[in-house]
């Protein structure tokens, strides 16, 4: 899969003051990556969209 140029947002859960950064993006396998904004050279995390959906899911339902 491969990142959409210029797709990365930054969670609005992230603060200004350094605190725990994620920023995620489309791939152009409608899927979506997920990494970290402070150390955006570190790599990032891929899925298809399925598993994405599955991750928010159980995110918002308070499974993980």
């Amino acid at each position: 899969m491969s990142v959409v140029e210029g797709t990365w947002k930054k969670s609005s859960y992230s603060n200004q003051k350094g605190g725990n950064c994620v920023e995620v993006a489309a791939t152009s396998e409608h899927g979506a990556a997920v990494r970290d904004s402070k150390r955006r050279d570190a790599g990032r995390l891929e899925m298809p969209s399925a598993e994405w959906a599955a991750f928010l899911h159980a995110v918002k339902s308070a499974e993980l």
